[in-house]
């Protein structure tokens, strides 16, 4: 069983890299757009928490950076109709507090936003795990008018053409370095980092 992998990052390609160990062992891990964001560039050390998974006769490595990250993806696989895959692609919409929370509180318009996951996959999922992902759900920190703020900068991201794992990604960056912005700061501060990485 392969744990946890220390080593130096060769590539990166939005749903996989790849991680040579200190003896010349090269793996590539499958991340979620949600771990891939947060992640450092080639060519520096990196150490990650991986789930293995044998589907179809093929090993698959799955990687994290967080402890209760990993340990939703392997709850997640305990849902029914759920593998790997559709886990991967959950994962990469939402951060896994933010997943946990919307599975715990029942939330299906928020979870059919995944590509693939369909209404009734969903509610098969919320009756599997609602009451499972307590644990994870406050891992999300941001409550009150902050949270309301962030998500309704999303949705206006989302509806300028961001796809939402993006959209989320930006809008975290843009909080942590103003929690106190309005939804029209986020949303500005968001499309001017966006312009300036263009020139």
């Amino acid at each position: 069983m392969i744990s946890r992998i220390r080593g130096r990052l060769l590539s990166l390609d939005t749903d996989r890299i790849e991680i040579e160990t200190s003896a010349g062992l090269v793996y590539e891990v499958h991340v979620p757009l949600s771990i891939f964001h947060r992640l450092p560039a080639a060519g520096t050390d990196l150490e990650l928490l991986t789930a293995y998974v044998v589907q179809d006769e093929k090993p698959h490595l799955y990687g994290f950076l967080e402890e209760y990250e990993r340990t939703l993806f392997h709850r997640l696989l305990g849902a029914h109709k759920v593998g790997p895959r559709l886990a991967l692609a959950m994962m990469s919409t939402y951060n896994a507090g933010r997943l946990a929370r919307a599975i715990a509180e029942k939330d299906a318009r928020a979870l059919v936003q995944v590509n693939g996951l369909g209404k009734k996959t969903a509610e098969r999922v919320i009756l599997d795990l609602s009451d499972k992902v307590e644990d994870i759900a406050a891992a999300d920190s941001r409550t009150g008018p902050e949270a309301k703020r962030a998500a309704d900068a999303v949705a206006a991201l989302t509806g300028l053409g961001y796809s939402f794992a993006e959209a989320d990604a930006a809008v975290r960056e843009a909080s942590r370095e103003n929690g106190d912005r309005s939804t029209e700061e986020i949303v500005r501060s968001v499309l001017a980092r966006r312009a300036s990485r263009k020139e």
